[in-house]
């Protein structure tokens, strides 16, 4: 598999709720940096938010591919994120934030090694 398809994969498992399709396309020292500057680390930390966020049937996502480049075996994707949710109350908001993907090859494989989401 390329890096596009190893990106598009990674993106549909999340827009399906797939927790094991996702999990699939994930590195075992994967990070995460919330948009808030939460960090979470590993494999087991990030399946657990996973986890929760897939169980919320309100959110949904526009992504605007910005960037997408590969050097060796390291790849990068940069996309413009409009969120939508509905907070506590179950009143709508919105976020806008870039979401930069750096994955790794592994043989023909590629999996997300950091996730970082920065408001814009």
């Amino acid at each position: 598999m390329d890096f596009t398809a190893a990106v598009n994969l990674h993106l549909t498992t999340i827009g399906k709720r797939d927790l094991d399709g996702y999990l699939s396309t994930v590195h075992d020292e994967v990070s995460l940096i919330m948009p808030n500057g939460k960090l979470l680390s590993g494999r087991e930390e990030v399946a657990a938010f996973h986890r929760g966020w897939f169980d919320d049937p309100d959110w949904s996502w526009e992504l605007d591919l910005q960037r997408s480049t590969t050097a060796g075996d390291t790849g990068v994707a940069i996309f413009a994120v409009d969120y939508h949710d509905l907070d506590g109350n179950g009143q709508p908001y919105e976020l806008s934030y870039l979401l930069t993907l750096v994955f790794v090859r592994n043989g023909d494989t590629w999996l997300l090694l950091h996730d970082q989401n920065t408001p814009r």
